[in-house]
């Protein structure tokens, strides 16, 4: 073990660099933790911003991260440090980042849930409208014209029929992921007089708030594309979604329907797609993810990924995501981590402990048998747990020897533990 504020893969004293054998003669007013944060891509300045530089160094050359910031950045290839306290996803989703290794490690993974939605709902109603008028089709054929021709005219008035459209109100529209941005493209479309018809299994209590009443809720994947003009899906990629929508389920959808994914790549299954629009069975396929199978392909629309490509989206994820990896690293809270529950306990003691360990049974007994043993009096705990992970804040009445660190972090299950610095009241 190792007690000079370095991190030996399972806990850390402290993040000052500062040798330090405990916390035995420390007040308040003794340690000013000065944090190292590594950015992989270029993350809007207001969110860095959140990040004072009293106490913060950050940037793409940080080499000992105690965070790391990320955008698109591919990290399941790069070695991440054992100083990594935290990764912070300036986004939604986290499948370029490896989350069940980091929850090995006890290192949680927060992200932006929320904070572009606007900017992908907007992007949706411009895929209807473009869809429903097939206006791309209609401008491509206008900038093929002669511009010399002296039956211009009569080329457009022609031209025209081929492009007839339909209008939305009154068709149904199915929405797949009833999330953040589900919920605000469903309020969108009711808006606009469409009918809406929505599934998630996993729907949280927030977002069936957030959900407009009107929504007709459906039991099944099947039966939103069965019934549905349009189908748009806003779900995050993990295994259960990879390929969700296949050439059995386009198979079940009507077949002058329009299927828009601006969600991720991989829940769809291109091939399947190409094969349903040749065969007629499927109208279009609007997506934000050019592939070599649908580039070039009759009836599809690719985008270069611009779901979040606003300035304000940009700085919107950076300062949810900063605000939150801050509040971890000073106070221990988690908000919005992928991996862990969410853990907010208000500060009354300037010693605290955070814990993370896999979920299992006696874990609170054991730790506050080590900080007994220790001589320390718990103040006030809090513990939740979310699948197989459980986190602990705990605050103590007096400072935290080195020995309690230890002794926490050689139970078995304990992934990760920290004694987290006194913070400058200031």
């Amino acid at each position: 073990m190792n007690f000079n504020g370095v991190d030996d893969g399972k806990f850390r004293t402290c993040a000052d660099t500062s040798p330090l054998n405990s916390y035995s003669n420390i007040t308040t007013k003794d340690i000013m933790a000065n944090y190292q944060i590594q950015t992989l891509n270029q993350i809007s300045s207001k969110g860095l911003q959140r990040l004072p530089a009293a106490r913060y160094t950050v940037g793409p050359t940080v080499t000992t991260p105690d965070a790391i910031l990320v955008r698109s950045h591919k990290m399941h290839e790069m070695p991440i440090g054992a100083s990594v306290l935290a990764i912070g996803r300036a986004g939604a989703g986290t499948n370029n980042i490896p989350v069940a290794e980091l929850s090995k490690r006890g290192i949680p993974v927060f992200n932006a849930p929320g904070a572009n939605a606007n900017a992908v709902k907007e992007l949706v109603l411009a895929a209807l409208l473009l869809a429903s008028r097939n206006l791309i089709p209609a401008m491509n054929y206008v900038n093929g014209l002669n511009a010399d021709a002296p039956d211009l005219e009569k080329q457009v008035e022609d031209g025209k029929k081929q492009f007839a459209g339909t209008e939305l109100p009154n068709r149904t529209l199915g929405i797949i992921g009833l999330g953040a941005i589900g919920s605000m493209v469903a309020d969108t479309a009711l808006k606009l007089g469409m009918k809406v018809i929505g599934y998630d299994p996993e729907i949280t209590v927030d977002a069936a708030w957030r959900l407009p009443a009107s929504v007709t809720k459906a039991n099944r994947i099947e039966d939103v594309l069965r019934q549905s003009d349009f189908v748009t899906l806003h779900l995050p990629l993990i295994a259960p979604t990879r390929h969700l929508i296949n050439a059995e389920r386009l198979a079940v959808m009507k077949p002058d329907a329009v299927l828009l994914n601006f969600a991720r790549d991989a829940i769809v299954d291109d091939n399947a797609v190409v094969v349903a629009l040749r065969e007629k069975k499927l109208k279009a396929y609007l997506c934000d993810f050019p592939s070599p199978a649908l580039l070039a392909e009759k009836g599809v629309l690719a985008f270069p990924h611009l779901g979040a490509s606003t300035d304000e989206a940009e700085e919107n994820c950076a300062v949810m995501v900063a605000d939150q990896v801050r509040d971890y690293l000073e106070h221990g809270t988690i908000l919005n981590a992928v991996n862990f529950p969410n853990v907010d306990m208000p500060r009354e003691s300037a010693y605290r402990i955070a814990i993370a360990n896999s979920n299992m049974p006696n874990m609170l007994g054991q730790i506050s048998t080590a900080l007994a043993a220790s001589g320390l009096n718990i103040h006030n705990m809090v513990n939740k747990s979310r699948g197989d992970m459980a986190y602990t804040l705990v605050d103590v009445d007096s400072p935290i020897p080195a020995a309690a660190v230890a002794a926490i972090s050689d139970i078995e299950g304990v992934l990760a533990v920290r004694a987290i610095p006194v913070q400058d009241a200031a």
